[in-house]
This record gives structure tokens, sequence and C-alpha cells, in this order.
């Protein structure tokens, strides 16, 4: 099947996208060359969809500097936005070309933002009354921030017994193992979002980018066992 062109994609796509894959790479650095090796690495790999990082002065140039390159050079990927914690935030980068918009918090006038747009919009929520904030005000997934602070893969699996319906995408602590990844899906989570654990100082220091792509594909075969 023909991947679907970034441009193309709807807010159902994006979901769906999340869910298929199962890992979500994030990753911010200043040097846009170094974000595009980086990006392409773990397309490679088989990461199709990517967290742009908001941070640093200037991040969202280098976004549209990304946003465009990937239109171009990468077909199927999806290139999002997290730690955004505005409305403006969210606006400016849904202009430059985000498909999603990723945040530490809950803050419902973002939501309202990115669903005007038809923009996949994932709040960062530590509880349970967050979570069903959230829902309501619209989040079709909810990212469990920080993730092994507010109860790790227990609380995942606490939250779904009587909320089964709920979509919950762990962030922070998530590490490209077997023990690692086998505790969350286990515990039901729709997707993880992996940082500094996949994409490891080491890598970036010794530009390694082989090995970061060996090391996406070995997470996302361990998803799928998991899985099935």
């Amino acid at each position: 099947m023909q991947s679907i062109v970034q441009t193309d994609m709807k807010r159902i796509d994006v979901a769906l996208k999340m869910r298929e894959i199962g890992a979500i790479p994030l990753f911010y650095h200043p040097d846009v060359a170094l974000c595009k090796e980086v990006i392409a690495a773990c397309y490679r790999g088989g990461m199709t969809i990517f967290e742009f990082t908001n941070r640093g002065d200037h991040a969202h140039e280098i976004f549209s500097e990304l946003a465009r390159w990937a239109r171009q050079q990468m077909p199927g990927l999806v290139l999002g936005v997290g730690t955004v914690v505005d409305a403006g935030t969210s606006s400016l980068y849904i202009q430059l070309g985000a498909k999603f918009i990723v945040s530490p918090l809950l803050n419902e006038e973002m939501g309202r933002t990115c669903n005007r747009r038809k923009v996949l919009w994932i709040p960062g929520c530590a509880t349970a009354s967050e979570i069903s904030k959230a829902e309501e005000a619209g989040a079709e997934i909810v990212k469990i921030f920080p993730g092994p602070t507010v109860g790790g893969p227990a609380f995942i699996k606490a939250y779904l017994g009587p909320c089964p319906w709920s979509s919950l995408m762990p962030s922070g602590g998530v590490s490209p193992t077997v023990e690692n990844l086998t505790a969350w899906f286990d515990a039901g989570a729709f997707a993880v979002g992996m940082g500094s654990r996949l994409i490891t100082r080491e890598i970036i220091t010794d530009k390694d980018f082989e090995k970061l792509e060996k090391v996406t594909k070995n997470a996302l075969e361990i998803i799928q066992k998991i899985r099935s």
C-alpha cells in the first residue's frame, strides 16, 4: 500500500498511524542538519512519525525548515511538535505544517485551537480527573507524563480497568528494551513516546546514525512481537 503523503494526513489518519507504529521518537537540536539526520535514521528504521520538541530560541524556524524538507524527502512521514503549552504556539506550529501537537500539560484552549483545525491534540495528564477532562475537551489520545513519576505501567493498567475506552501514551522513562516496552504495552499503552533513551547522547555525540536506525528498527520489532 502506498504511504499517505504528509500533506494529505487528517487527524484520524495521524491517530491511526500512531497506533500502527506504536512508538513516537521525540528530539530537538538547534542544528537543522543534525535534526534531519536523526529524523532520517528513525524513518529508515520504520518510525514514520516524529515529534520535534519545541525547545530553544527560534525552534519554530528550525521546524519550518524540517517540515518543508520532510514533505520533499520523507514520503509518508508524519511530523508533529511537542512541549507546546499554549494556544498561540499551537497555532504557529499548525501554520508551519505540524500534523499533531503534544503538550506536557492540560490546556483546554489548546484543544479548541487544534480541534478547530482538525489537528490531533495530545495533552499531558497525570491523574484520572485530568484524563477525563482532556477527553471531554476532545483529546483522542492522552499523554501520560511524566510516565514513571505518575505510577508507570501500573497507573495505566489501573486506569484502563474502569475506563477501557481511553487511549493512553506514556512519555518519559520509556526505553527501547524488551523489559520496558513489554511493561508498558502489557499494561495497555496505546503507543509510547521515546526521547533520550532512544536517541541517546552517545549516538548524537558520535553521529552514529546507523546505530540509531538499528535501535529504532529493533524497538519496533519488539513492539510488534508484544502486540502479537
